[in-house]
């Protein structure tokens, strides 16, 4: 079974800067892809950025401020997010997904506000 923890989130100022962490524990392929996605209340949840190996991808709104990477020998995804903005405040998940799995962390609010 795979469980994911996401932290990281707090309030910023628009401007700042934020990384999220999302460690991932149980039987994790370390070569499957995980992604970033994010929701706000009344809205659906939205994909953020995924990352596959070396390649990265990303969502039109965070491209050139958001940084995906991941660290396979700690089993652990971060979100490098800068130059945020207000319309960046959300619940930010955590996915792993495989043919037969489709796993989600609790998230972590990210506030930007001034």
């Amino acid at each position: 079974q795979v469980q994911l923890v996401e932290s990281g989130g707090g309030l910023v100022q628009p401007g700042g800067s934020l990384r999220l962490s999302c460690v991932a524990s149980g039987s994790i392929s370390r070569t499957n892809p995980m992604a970033w996605y994010r929701q706000t209340p009344g809205k659906e949840r939205e994909w953020v950025a995924s990352i596959d190996g070396a390649s990265t991808h990303y969502a039109d709104s965070v491209k050139g401020r958001f940084t995906i990477s991941r660290d396979t020998a700690k089993n652990t995804m971060y979100l490098q997010m800068n130059n945020l903005k207000f319309e960046d405040t959300a619940v930010y998940y955590c996915n792993y997904a495989t043919w037969n799995m489709n796993v989600w962390g609790k998230g972590t609010l990210v506030t930007v506000s001034s």
